[in-house]
């Protein structure tokens, strides 16, 4: 009996990349989703467009003030700012898509160590990333000094995109199953609002830094964040250029440090949500699902006008009471309607106009209101068959938005006249607020039936992948033609200034409150049939996510 000698087993395949498989997933995503129709195409192509120049607009700004003798210390504060805003604005705003949220991963084979590497270059991927390298190489060359400040520079520009990418990353994983459950998103509420003052905080420390010699304010906090990675990095890009080579590497390793306990952190919080239970979400669930009516809102009800309006008036207040991403959104337009004045009256150029952001920011909310609904617009969707049936539905969730909005403006522009003034322009004002929210609302519902899109119910997201652009020029869009709507009140206003009638100032509150009614009544008009025809498209884009 013959015997064969047994053949080499044969060494056992390499694991395939998962990096490009991912890039190609993320850009899969974004090409679909832009795919939905032409006005999505031409609003991503704008908005793009619209980031490079802004992105190029920067640079161009930093690498124009080369040679200031503060030049170091603005660099690293805009630095320092960027990586903040890496590290918040993915928890309250629209970033990021499937392929960055880890609890989508959890049922797959995926090591978190190969996992992460495949993360961090998907995420490379967007506008968010391009404007922060146009900042970094701004800074770079504003700062470099020699050809060793220029090695240095690139090896500082490498790690300061890196570690902002993993900040981000790394904070969104650690939150995501906070943010999932319900007190966590109540929670985001909060922080939204902190967003909120610290842009007006940004916004006050601008102005001033525009006086003569502005910029040798910033020495005292340069001081201090050049020790601060990532900023340290561009510091060190500094010191190279002054021969200063010892802090130039210590700057240098207390980045590289930052971003190897960012991806040890990644890693740790990656391995957790991908293999522990989601008991957050699960006890919030259990709580809420344990909840009884509420006795009150038998009373609410009957309050409210009778047919389909009062119906829908209840159901949007207890969207904006009891959903976590609407009652951010109406609380960050709250508390920002009522800090502008108080912010300009602090930068000493307060005036009363400044009373104008009360019914721009709550005009606002007027938006994307059947992506508001999420996945439940298809009940609301089956209740519209008629350009009637669209209108009431629009016309009922105006009137809960100006159920709050008339007497919020009102409130805040009789606080300005009062403790900023004049008293004697508190009618004019408070005309023109009221025709540019009417302006708003109509142009608000027109928007809702043009540019839908879904915010997800679930995640950190308020955007579903691949409707960022169409949200931002649905908005931006919307609040320039609302802006021409109200330019007839605003003509009236300046002729009656430039003609010397002061004293038919007053006529401008009774026709600017007509004139809102009026074009806001328009618009509604004008949307309903538009949202009758258009019912299927919106219902498919705003249950997206």
């Amino acid at each position: 009996m013959s015997t064969r000698s047994a053949a080499p087993a044969a060494p056992p395949a390499a694991a395939p990349s998962l990096t490009p498989v991912f890039v190609r997933l993320k850009l899969s995503l974004l090409r679909n989703g832009l795919r939905q129709s032409t006005g999505r195409t031409l609003a991503y192509v704008a908005s793009v467009v619209v980031g490079l120049l802004f992105a190029a607009g920067v640079m161009a700004g930093l690498i124009a003030l080369r040679g200031n003798a503060h030049i170091g210390s603005l660099a690293v504060l805009l630095t320092g700012i960027v990586t903040l805003g890496w590290a918040v604005m993915p928890l309250f705003f629209p970033t990021g898509d499937e392929t960055l949220d880890p609890t989508r991963l959890v049922m797959l084979p995926l090591r978190p160590r190969s996992l992460i590497v495949s993360l961090l270059t998907a995420s490379l991927i967007g506008i968010g990333p391009v404007f922060t390298v146009a900042l970094v190489i701004g800074s770079v060359i504003a700062v470099a000094d020699g050809p060793v400040a220029a090695v240095v520079g690139v090896l500082a520009a490498i790690l300061v995109v890196l570690v902002c990418v993993s900040l981000a990353r790394a904070v969104a994983t650690a939150s995501v199953r906070l943010l999932t459950s319900r007190r966590g998103r109540d929670l985001a509420v909060l922080g939204g609002l902190f967003i909120a003052i610290g842009a007006q905080g940004v916004n006050i420390a601008a102005t001033k830094l525009g006086r003569p010699d502005g910029l040798s304010a910033l020495e005292p906090v340069g001081e201090v964040l050049r020790w601060v990675p990532p900023a340290s990095a561009i510091s060190a890009v500094q010191d190279a250029g002054q021969g200063a080579y010892g802090r130039a590497v210590a700057g240098l390793a207390l980045t590289a440090l930052a971003l190897a306990l960012l991806l040890w952190w990644w890693q740790r919080t990656l391995t957790t949500v991908m293999t522990s239970p989601d008991s957050s979400t699960l006890q919030a669930a259990g709580k809420d699902s344990g909840r009884s009516s509420q006795p009150g809102d038998r009373g609410l009800a009957r309050l409210l006008p009778g047919g389909r309006t009062g119906p829908v008036m209840l159901r949007m207040m207890r969207y904006a009471w009891r959903d976590p991403k609407t009652k951010m959104a109406w609380a960050m337009a709250i508390g920002v309607g009522l800090m502008v004045p108080v912010v300009s009256s602090l930068q000493g150029n307060g005036t009363i106009y400044t009373s104008f952001s009360a019914s721009a920011l709550l005009g606002m909310q007027m938006y994307n209101q059947f992506g508001q609904d999420t996945s439940a617009f298809w009940m609301v969707a089956s209740t519209i068959s008629t350009p009637r049936d669209a209108y009431l539905e629009l016309r009922a969730r105006a009137f809960t938005l100006a159920l709050v909005a008339v007497p919020f403006v009102t409130v805040v522009v009789a606080g300005t006249a009062a403790f900023i003034g004049p008293w004697s322009d508190f009618l004019e004002v408070y005309g023109l607020s009221l025709a540019l929210l009417g302006a708003l609302l109509a142009t608000g519902a027109l928007a809702s039936a043009l540019f839908p899109y879904s915010i997800p119910s679930e995640g950190n997201k308020n955007v579903a992948p691949g409707q960022g652009s169409i949200a931002w020029f649905s908005l931006f869009g919307g609040i320039v033609v609302g802006s021409l709507l109200s330019s007839p009140m605003l003509a009236l206003t300046l002729w009656l200034h430039l003609a010397d009638l002061h004293g038919l100032l007053w006529i401008l509150l009774p026709v600017g409150a007509v004139y809102g009614v009026l074009i806001a009544q328009l618009g509604l008009r004008v949307a309903a049939p538009r949202v009758a025809r258009r019912l299927p498209e919106i219902l498919q884009a705003v249950s997206k996510g």
